[in-house]
C-alpha cells in the first residue's frame, strides 16, 4: 500500500457507543496506510451530553457527519456505519453522495425514505428502547453487557424518520457486512435481499452484531479490500 492508494474511512458507531468502538479496526487500517476518522455522535460524548434536556435527533447526527465529509479534502472517501449508524450514513450519502466513493453498512439498518430505526428494527429492540427510556422519555439507558464507555442514547434519534430525496449522484460502491444470524437480529431478511441485488456486495463475518469488537482483524481486512477497489 502506497500513500497514493490511501483511503479515508469515516466510521459511525451504533447505539450507545462512541468512536472508541473502532479503535482496533482503525489501528489496522492505519498500518495499511489509510486514514480513519471515527465519530462519536452528539449526545454520546465520554463526559455525557452537552445539554441533557435537549437530546439530539437523527437530523443532528446526519448534520454532524455531513460536516465532517464536507470539510474533508481527502479522496477516496469511504463512509461506514454500524447498526443505527446506517441511518446516519444513508442520510449523509443522500446529501453528499458526490463526495463519497464507498458506502459500507456494518450489520446496519439500510433505510428508504421515511424509514426510521424504530420502523426497521425488531420488536425486541423496540421493547428495549421503551424500557430504557422509561426514566425520562428522552434517553435510552445503556443495555447490559456493553462497554463501560457506552452512554445513554437519545431516543429521538431512534424514532425519527430519515428524509431521502433519491438524489442519484455518482455511482457509489455499496457494501453490507453481516454479523451472521445472531439471535434477535433484525438484519437477516435484509442480508438475503441484498445478496440478490447486483448493486450491492455482501460479506459475512459471523461473530454477532458487534463485529468491530469481536473480529476487528476480519473487519479491517474486508475494508482494506474495498479500499483497493476505491484507490
Amino acid at each position: 500500500m502506497t500513500y497514493d492508494d490511501a483511503v479515508k474511512f469515516v466510521m459511525v458507531p451504533g447505539g450507545w457507543q462512541g468512536g472508541w468502538v473502532f479503535d482496533s479496526v482503525a489501528a489496522e487500517l492505519h498500518r495499511d496506510g489509510h486514514h480513519v476518522e471515527a465519530v462519536t455522535l452528539a449526545g454520546l460524548e465520554p463526559d455525557g451530553p452537552v445539554d441533557v434536556d435537549r437530546p439530539p435527533n437523527l437530523d443532528t447526527h446526519i448534520d454532524q457527519v455531513a460536516e465532517i465529509i464536507d470539510r474533508s479534502d481527502e479522496a477516496p472517501l469511504a463512509l461506514c456505519g454500524h447498526s443505527y449508524g446506517g441511518m446516519v450514513i444513508a442520510g449523509v450519502a443522500d446529501r453528499l453522495g458526490d463526495r463519497l466513493d464507498q458506502l459500507v453498512f456494518i450489520d446496519a439498518y439500510v433505510p428508504d425514505d421515511g424509514d426510521s430505526c424504530w420502523s426497521l428494527t425488531s420488536d425486541s429492540f423496540r421493547e428495549l428502547f421503551m424500557a430504557g427510556a422509561r426514566a425520562d422519555g428522552r434517553w435510552v439507558e445503556v443495555p447490559e453487557g456493553l462497554d463501560p464507555r457506552a452512554r445513554p442514547h437519545p431516543l429521538a434519534s431512534f424514532v425519527q424518520s430519515v428524509r431521502l430525496g433519491g438524489n442519484p449522484g455518482r455511482a457509489l460502491g455499496r457494501t453490507f457486512i453481516s454479523g451472521g444470524a445472531w439471535t434477535g437480529s433484525p438484519f437477516v431478511t435484509l442480508t438475503e435481499r441484498l445478496r440478490n441485488d447486483s448493486g450491492w456486495r455482501v460479506h459475512e463475518i459471523p461473530v454477532g452484531h458487534n463485529i468491530a469488537r469481536r473480529d476487528p482483524h476480519g473487519l479491517a481486512a474486508v475494508l482494506s479490500a474495498l479500499a483497493r477497489d476505491s484507490a
